[in-house]
């Protein structure tokens, strides 16, 4: 639904960040890093302990958390292993399990596993038209995050 999207492609590494609103900004790095109090429209924001790259943000510790603010029918994300293990994970939409909204990578109540790097289908919405806090929290240390796409 190309009429409704208002969120652009957007990367996770410090080299083509945009719209980046945890407090201190994106650091190079292994660093620790808080969600800011509010969200506008195509923020996102990292949670714990991350070790930023070039192209990519690796979790260093279970719990750690990104946060995207967003208007799409459909929210993708890249995502690898930087062990090759499986990282568990759970997506909230709205502080809420995402039910019927859920995409093809996670069931009803948000939970899903990466497996192996590639792009995953986390929301797949049935109304468009709004603004959503899309929130991912890895269960796992070593998840790879490399780009949000949204269709």
């Amino acid at each position: 639904d190309f009429a409704s999207i208002r969120s652009p492609e957007t990367y996770l590494g410090t080299r083509r960040a945009a719209n980046f609103a945890s407090p201190g900004g994106l650091r190079a790095g292994p660093n620790s890093y808080i969600l800011p109090g509010a969200f506008k429209l195509n923020n996102w924001a990292l949670l714990g302990s991350w070790d930023v790259e070039p192209q990519r943000s690796v979790s260093q510790r279970k719990g750690a958390k990104i946060a995207f603010q967003f208007r799409a029918r459909d929210l993708h994300l890249v995502l690898g292993s930087a062990s090759g293990k499986p990282v568990r994970f759970r997506v909230l939409l709205d502080g809420k399990a995402p039910g019927a909204d859920h995409g093809m990578d996670i069931d009803a109540t948000g939970n899903g596993q990466v497996t192996g790097q590639r792009l995953y289908q986390l929301i797949r919405q049935k109304d468009p038209s709004r603004e959503r806090l899309f929130t991912i929290e890895f269960l796992d240390a070593g998840a790879e995050a490399y780009a949000f796409t949204f269709g």
